[in-house]
C-alpha cells in the first residue's frame, strides 16, 4: 500500500493509507480516487459476509406470514422494517444430506453432506471459494471471526478448518497495525500513552484534509469519527478479552462478556471498518458465545434456552436473545447502507447472509435453516417461501452469490441451479 502524499489537483490511488508509528490505516473511497478507481476497477467489486448462529433462531418468531412482497413481518422482523426492501428471507431451505444436529456447523457454509457418527471430509466453504479466485485484489483475501472460540465454519480446498480470530482488539491490530515487531511495539506504546490512531496519523490526516474537495473532508471527518469511536468501545469493552480488565477511563462503563450481542457488534463494527478500506472482501463470523445474563430479562445461558422443549418462558427469554442478535445483523446493514462507494451504497456491493446449521435447536434438527439473505445488488424485499417439509436446496443461494462475485460455476455443492426467486436487481 501506499502512503499519502498530497498535492493540489493529484488524484489518490484507492490504496492510499496514512502511516505513523506502525499504523497503516486504509481509507474510504473518496471522489478524489475515481479516476484511479475507474481504471483499475470499472466495475464495483462484489463483497461477500457469511453472519452464522451456532444456536439457531426460533423459527416461529422469525418466518413471515404469506410470501412474495406482500409478506406480514414476524415478530423477530418488524425492527428491520426501515430496511425491508434491503434483504430477503428465505424459508424452507436447507443443505441436502446434512444432519447431525450441531455437528453440522462445518456445512453452514459448504454445504457438505454428512451424517451423525459418520467421518466425512469437508468441502470448501463459498467464503474461501470466493477469496481463493478473487481474495487477491485485497490485502486479506478473507477475514474468518468467531465471538468466542476459534471454531469456524470456513474451509479450505482440502478440508480444512480456519482457526477463527476472537479477539476484536487484535482483529483492529491486524486491520491497522504493521506486522513487524518494532512497529507493534511502538504502537502499543502509544496506546499505553493515551493515544488514538488517529493521534499516531493526525498530521497526514490533516494535510489529506486540507487537499480534497468539500464533499471528500466530509467523508474523512466521518471516517476518521467512526475509528475514534470504535477504538473508544473497544478500551471500554476490553472485558471481552480473556485477560486482566485494563484500567479505563474514568465514566466509561466497561462492556460484559455476557452479552452475546454485544460480541458480535464488536466484530461486526470492525468488519465495516475492514470493508470500507476494502482491506478484505470475503468474511465469516461464526456467533458461539453462551452467556447472555447481562441481557435484560434473560436468567439462563443461550444454550440452555435454545433447547426450550416448548417451554413459555424460556421461549420468552429466548426471544430477547435471538431479537438482540438479529438487530445486530440490522444495525451492520445500516451502516453498510449509509457508506458511498464510488455512487453506490457498500451494501449494494456487499451479500451479507445470516443462517444457522439448526432450523430448530431445541431438537437438533438441520432442516429449515433460518435465512437473511441482505445486499450485493439483489432485488429483495421478497419473502421466497419453499417447503417445509420437502426442502429447497439452500446451495442454489450460494450459487446465485457465487455468479454475482462474477464466478461462472455451474454448481456448489449440491447445488440444483441458481435460488427461484432470487435476481439482480434490473
Amino acid at each position: 500500500m501506499k502512503s499519502v502524499h498530497i498535492h493540489t489537483g493529484a488524484h489518490l490511488s484507492r490504496r492510499t493509507v496514512l502511516r505513523g508509528a506502525g499504523i497503516a490505516l486504509g481509507l474510504p473511497w473518496l471522489d478524489a480516487m475515481n479516476p484511479a478507481f475507474g481504471a483499475s476497477d470499472p466495475v464495483a467489486p462484489k463483497r461477500f459476509v457469511g453472519i452464522s448462529l451456532a444456536l439457531g433462531l426460533h423459527n416461529p418468531y422469525l418466518i413471515p406470514e404469506g410470501e412474495g412482497r406482500n409478506y406480514k413481518p414476524s415478530p423477530y422482523l418488524k425492527s428491520l422494517q426501515d430496511i425491508r426492501e434491503d434483504f430477503t428471507i428465505v424459508s424452507g431451505s436447507s443443505h441436502p444430506g446434512v444432519t447431525g444436529g450441531h455437528t453440522a456447523e462445518g456445512s453452514i457454509f459448504s454445504a457438505c453432506p454428512n451424517a451423525r457418527g459418520a467421518t466425512t471430509r469437508n468441502t470448501i466453504s463459498i467464503d474461501q471459494l470466493l477469496a481463493k479466485h478473487l481474495g487477491h485484489e485485497t490485502r486479506f483475501p478473507s477475514l474468518v471471526l468467531n465471538t468466542d472460540n476459534e471454531r469456524s465454519p470456513s474451509y479450505t480446498e482440502n478440508g480444512s478448518m480456519i482457526p477463527a480470530i476472537t479477539n476484536p482488539k487484535k482483529l483492529f491490530a491486524k486491520l491497522f497495525v504493521d506486522d513487524s515487531k518494532e512497529a507493534k511495539k511502538a504502537q502499543a506504546e502509544l496506546v499505553r500513552g493515551g493515544k488514538s490512531i488517529m493521534d499516531i496519523v493526525g498530521a497526514e490526516a490533516k494535510s489529506l484534509e486540507r487537499e480534497v474537495g468539500f464533499g471528500d473532508k466530509a467523508k474523512l471527518d466521518a471516517w476518521f469519527t467512526s475509528v475514534r469511536e470504535l477504538e473508544q468501545r473497544l478500551e471500554a469493552n476490553a472485558s471481552w478479552v480473556q485477560r486482566p480488565k485494563p484500567v479505563v477511563k474514568k465514566g466509561i462503563q466497561p462492556g460484559d462478556r455476557n452479552n452475546a450481542a454485544d460480541l458480535a457488534r464488536a466484530m461486526l463494527d470492525i468488519l465495516v471498518l475492514a470493508l470500507q478500506t476494502d482491506s478484505t472482501r470475503f468474511a465469516t463470523l461464526h456467533c458461539t458465545g453462551n452467556a447472555v445474563s447481562a441481557l435484560e430479562g434473560v436468567e439462563e445461558g443461550y444454550h440452555s434456552l435454545s433447547h426450550h422443549g416448548r417451554d413459555e418462558e424460556k421461549l420468552d427469554q429466548l426471544a430477547i436473545v435471538e431479537q438482540a442478535m438479529i438487530d445486530e445483523w440490522g444495525n451492520f446493514l445500516r451502516q453498510l447502507k449509509g457508506i458511498d462507494q464510488n455512487g453506490s451504497t457498500l451494501l449494494d456491493d456487499s451479500m451479507v447472509l445470516l443462517t444457522s446449521n439448526l432450523g430448530n435447536a431445541s431438537s437438533h434438527d438441520n432442516k429449515n435453516m433460518p435465512v437473511l439473505f441482505a445486499g450485493g445488488g439483489f432485488d429483495h424485499g421478497k419473502h421466497l417461501a419453499f417447503d417445509q417439509k420437502n426442502n429447497y436446496p439452500l446451495p442454489n443461494l450460494y450459487l446465485s452469490a457465487m455468479h454475482q462475485a462474477g464466478l461462472a460455476f455451474d454448481s456448489f455443492a449440491t447445488s440444483s441451479g441458481e435460488m427461484d426467486g432470487l435476481a439482480s436487481k434490473v
